[in-house]
């Protein structure tokens, strides 16, 4: 493995730094926090003319084709910044279940709409009280003379109001992994959505089923193999959700030790106290450890190695590494680092969020467990 990035891939990096610095800066954060849009409509237009969400797309459907790797680096810096976006539930989620399911006809016309930002497609997977695994997809999709109707309720569903189709994880089958992926416009009746708040504050909502009717065109793939093209596309997707959240310890961990310079106690910076010292020693040990294993996967994903113990195991440490840097920060900083006006508490907040979000630790682990026990994960 070349822990080198190229020139390309650094020149995407600076980009990517330079529109979040100017688009998406830590004050448009704030105003999208518990916002019913919650992202910045400029935002949006930038990363559609620049071809970012249109990364892991094929040029054959308007995007540029680039690896997971390029896509890793685009991400820890939206972690860097906390850059508000559908473009994880839309141009990771969305198209990749597109890429590896849809039909001609699907591909050729989502995701050219993806790609320019044009159309959102975001998913709706997880439901009250139930588990990340096949058995917690518990939605019904009962069948019809020419499609199915829907009867359900789906929680956490990002960027739901401005969403011009829902990926759609339902039930159709009574074995564990019956489950089918459906395109289905939010507008139809008997939808109805209710916005929730997170720990992130960022734009999260409850969508109501009731009676939906579907029809069959809009089914992704055969007839009940959506849950193993959703889980792949989650194998790769967890690794950029690692990516970002290296980003953002690495970030956290930038402002606390300036914070640790400037501070004094004693006629002393914080930072002179071993203790301190200490903890900033350990936290930039792990996030670099986490780099590491962020890249390798990401790079084994790019040369099409399998990536089933990798994925898991880079979204289970450095979220736990993002967890555990953003709570250190806080003790250096103080009470102060728990106030809305200072920076920190935003990365504090989005850690824990990100660490419970799209297959939570014990899941992970689980995951991690069937590559080394070779057992089931449900």
């Amino acid at each position: 493995m070349d822990l080198d990035f190229s020139e390309e891939q650094q020149v995407l990096r600076d980009m990517v730094r330079g529109l979040c610095a100017e688009y998406a800066s830590l004050e448009t954060v704030r105003a999208c926090e518990d916002d019913a849009t919650g992202y910045p409509e400029d935002f949006w237009k930038q990363l559609g003319e620049l071809g970012l969400l249109g990364i892991l797309i094929p040029e054959a459907w308007g995007g540029s084709g680039q690896t997971l790797l390029e896509a890793a680096v685009v991400y820890e810096e939206f972690g860097r910044s906390l850059a508000p976006s559908p473009h994880f539930a839309s141009a990771v989620i969305g198209a990749g279940a597109l890429i590896r399911a849809g039909s001609d006809a699907q591909k050729a016309e989502w995701l050219p709409k993806i790609a320019s930002g044009e159309a959102i497609l975001v998913p709706a997977w997880t439901e009250p009280e139930r588990s990340f695994g096949p058995k917690g997809v518990q939605l019904a999709a009962a069948r019809t003379g020419d499609g199915f109707r829907l009867s359900g309720t789906k929680r956490h569903v990002p960027f739901a109001s401005s969403a011009t189709r829902l990926l759609v994880l339902a039930r159709s089958g009574p074995n564990v992994e019956d489950v089918d992926l459906l395109l289905v416009d939010p507008r139809s009746p008997g939808i109805e959505m209710i916005q929730q708040k997170s720990l992130a504050a960022d734009t999260q909502y409850r969508v109501e089923f009731r009676d939906v009717e579907v029809p069959s065109a809009s089914r992704l793939g055969e007839s009940r193999s959506g849950w193993q093209t959703w889980d792949a596309v989650m194998h790769d997707a967890i690794i950029l959700l690692a990516a970002q959240a290296i980003g953002g310890a690495e970030r956290a961990l930038e402002i606390t030790v300036q914070y640790a310079k400037d501070r004094k106690q004693f006629d002393k910076p914080l930072g002179a106290f071993q203790a301190i010292a200490h903890y900033l020693s350990d936290a930039t040990t792990a996030i670099d450890g986490g780099k590491v294993l962020v890249w390798e996967a990401a790079w084994a994903r790019a040369r099409g190695r399998s990536t089933a113990r990798l994925a898991p195991m880079a979204k289970l440490f450095a979220c736990q590494t993002y967890r555990d840097v953003t709570a250190m920060a806080q003790q250096v900083w103080g009470g102060v680092g728990f106030t809305l006006e200072y920076d920190i508490q935003l990365y504090f907040r989005r850690a824990k969020q990100l660490q419970i979000s799209w297959w939570d630790t014990r899941y992970l682990e689980e995951q991690v467990a069937h590559c080394v026990l070779d057992t089931d994960v449900a």
